[in-house]
């Protein structure tokens, strides 16, 4: 996979969306950034991250023969390759936050924000901008954010991370077929967090209420379990879950 290296930038998303403007992107491609100024997280938030000390890149993968009402297990995809790749790291008890934050224990150390390509109605590509916590120590006003290195305790090198990513991504992708979206499905909710367990969630208008996660539909609403066992699923513009 071609990498571009930037030192700083305002978002790496941005960056891959201009370049695909200019010409439409054919091949998986990365850019990474030593720092990301105005980088973005899920529902419009800012992305928190130390210059130099983590992973902020965002890469183009192809997508073909998806249906756009199947675009969720992108969002599956994507997940389980950062999963792997902290798994082949040795980080302890991890999880995904439904939709697409990694956690170690309770802790966020991996964001991901990913804008799909549509070409006449069609996929055509998506970008997966990735934020990795590695070797920041400190977070201002973020107290469930970790990073790797406060987990495991030692320091770890981002390029080699980087390309390790890079190779999990590219397997998952590339095993990504209508054949296997159960499998997919299936490991991806074997590792949600907080899955058969009561959970405080927030609706829309900031009303708290609690209830079960059961599983995720194929277009990636949650299913909860609620009061007098009526199963009800959301959308991410919807609830919140809390930690």
């Amino acid at each position: 996979m071609d990498i571009i290296k930037v030192d700083a930038i305002d978002s790496t998303n941005v960056f891959l969306r201009d370049i695909n403007r200019e010409k439409p992107i054919e091949k998986p491609i990365c850019v990474i950034a030593k720092e990301q100024v105005a980088g973005k997280g899920q529902m419009g938030t800012v992305w928190q991250s130390n210059a130099g000390e983590n992973l902020t890149c965002s890469v183009f993968i192809p997508i073909n023969e998806m249906d756009v009402l199947d675009q969720f297990y992108i969002s599956m995809a994507a997940s389980l390759a950062i999963y792997d790749t902290l798994k082949s790291l040795i980080v302890p008890k991890l999880s995904i936050k439904w939709p697409n934050d990694i956690l170690s224990d309770r802790y966020k150390i991996c964001g991901v924000l990913i804008e799909n390509i549509l070409n006449n109605g069609r996929l055509r590509g998506a970008i997966i901008g990735i934020g990795l916590n590695i070797n920041q120590l400190e977070f201002d006003n973020l107290p469930q954010a970790r990073s790797i290195k406060q987990i495991v305790g030692r320091n770890f090198n981002i390029e080699e991370i980087l390309h390790l990513l890079l190779t999990k991504l590219e397997y998952r992708f590339s095993t990504l077929h209508k054949n296997n979206y159960s499998y997919y499905k299936n490991e991806y909710e074997l590792l949600l967090f907080r899955k058969n367990k009561p959970s405080t969630f927030l609706d829309a208008k900031g009303n708290s209420f609690v209830g079960i996660i059961q599983n995720i539909t194929s277009y990636g609403k949650l299913q909860l379990l609620l009061e007098d066992e009526v199963i009800k699923d959301f959308n991410l513009k919807e609830i919140q879950l809390l930690y």
